[in-house]
């Protein structure tokens, strides 16, 4: 099931629409907000939108209707002013889903971010020029070891690849709160230009050691499951935003999530899922507006584990 695709998002989110709030929120086809929440990518001050677009299940269509029906989700992914995609071999036809999709939302700019998902350095340069052929680039923005899988033999290719300029960024990757020990070992032995693990308010314990070290090492941290697998969405189900919700300009469940995720300074970037274009806008909308500082975040996680 999707990340955010969950029996009670809508229901959470029925009725409150007319809250007070001054987040935007884009409808597909019109112009990306003027202002926009950014973060700078350490390696190289380049800025990132704050929330891009992940692809697990929600991309993993066939051409045809089911795979065209995805064209609005991306139109309003780029019209919120959205441009990291994030996708990986492991996601079935994602990649060429986003190879077909994209030239047809002709954005204005992309950041494409894929994986590398299988053992050996051999089978890997192999995965990863198929990469290249299903989304139809002649660059890669960041290639990522994904779920840190044979990541050292993987390293060798892509720091060259870095070198000769087929890719720009190198990363790693872990979900679901697994392997942090390992994670944690790696960056302190290399320099990643990205790190990307979950977080949300029901697994907050990358706060402990990968988000600091991230900052310490200078790397950017994409989020993976910031709507814990749309779990959040259950857990509030039925219940109205939080006075506090209207300090950082939510409009919604979604957009608390997602600022909670990345309003810590360490975080540069939450990748959230979905098929519904409608959702999607509201994921967008966390782009707007205010977020919380340090002691309302500690306040909205409190909150939270009183649910």
């Amino acid at each position: 099931m999707p990340h955010d695709e969950v029996p009670g998002r809508r229901q959470a989110l029925k009725g409150l629409a007319a809250l007070a709030c001054g987040a935007a929120l884009p409808s597909a086809g019109l112009a990306a907000p003027a202002v926009i929440l950014e973060r700078p990518v350490p390696a190289t001050g380049e800025k990132l939108p704050a929330i891009g677009m992940g692809t697990w299940l929600t991309f993993d269509v066939a051409p045809g209707a089911d795979r065209d029906a995805r064209l609005p989700v991306l139109r309003e992914f780029f019209a919120g002013g959205g441009t990291l995609l994030d996708s990986s071999p492991m996601y079935g036809y994602a990649e060429a889903a986003l190879g077909d999709l994209v030239p047809r939302v002709m954005p204005a700019r992309v950041f494409n971010a894929t994986k590398v998902w299988t053992p050996t350095r051999f089978l890997g340069v192999k995965q990863m020029e198929q990469s290249f052929a299903h989304w139809g680039v002649r660059r890669f923005d960041l290639m990522q070891v994904h779920n840190m899988l044979d990541w050292e033999a993987h390293l060798v290719t892509l720091k060259a690849w870095k070198a000769s300029g087929r890719i720009r960024y190198v990363g790693i990757t872990t979900s679901h709160g697994r392997r942090h020990d390992d994670l944690e070992a790696a960056m302190k032995r290399e320099r990643f230009d990205f790190v990307q693990f979950s977080y949300s308010f029901a697994d907050r314990d990358a706060e402990k050691r990968l988000l600091p070290l991230a900052a310490d090492r200078g790397a950017a941290v994409i989020v993976n499951r910031p709507f814990d697998g749309g779990d959040l969405f259950g857990a509030v189900k039925g219940k109205p935003l939080p006075g506090w919700a209207r300090e950082i300009d939510c409009a919604n469940w979604a957009q608390v999530f997602l600022k909670f995720a990345v309003s810590h300074p360490a975080v540069t970037c939450a990748i959230p899922a979905t098929t519904n274009p409608a959702h999607m806008r509201e994921n967008m909308g966390a782009l707007s507006g205010r977020l919380p500082d340090a002691a309302l975040r500690r306040r909205m996680a409190a909150d939270f584990d009183r649910l």
